[in-house]
């Protein structure tokens, strides 16, 4: 029987987890199978506000289709002024970079994709969404 991973999809704006996207300020985590953290943070400079933690889908599933490429020094540099500007905690970009999946073959030094979402979460003080990582069904 084949092992699945994680799926699941988290909205933080206002302070708090909610159910649904809305107006303002916000991120968004989605979680593929354990493998793949997409972060979506708005509002964001024109050309940013995507990133992904584990693998970037382009390589996870070998298709330049499934991604656009992810400039990361420029992602982690617009990330920090939204999370200084939105949350009032900017973490240091040496602290943020190594979490970001890069290029394909790049190890990740986490086993599941979750355990990345928390550090990144941690670094901004943003609580864990309850039941997050909790297997559905």
């Amino acid at each position: 029987m084949a092992v699945v991973g994680y799926f699941g999809t988290f909205i933080y704006r206002d302070g708090q987890w909610q159910q649904r996207s809305g107006a303002g300020p916000e991120l968004v985590v989605d979680v593929h199978d354990s493998d793949i953290a997409t972060i979506d943070y708005r509002p964001a400079p024109a050309g940013r506000g995507r990133f992904y933690l584990g693998h970037q889908p382009r390589d996870y599933f070998g298709d330049p289709e499934a991604s656009n490429p992810v400039d990361v020094p420029a992602e982690v540099e617009a990330f920090l002024g939204w999370a200084g500007a939105t949350l009032g905690r900017s973490p240091r970009a040496e602290d943020v970079r190594p979490l970001l999946a890069e290029h394909a073959g790049q190890p990740s030094t986490d086993d599941a994709v979750e355990d990345t979402v928390v550090r990144l979460l941690a670094l901004i003080d943003v609580p864990v969404p309850p039941g997050f990582g909790l297997e559905d069904g």
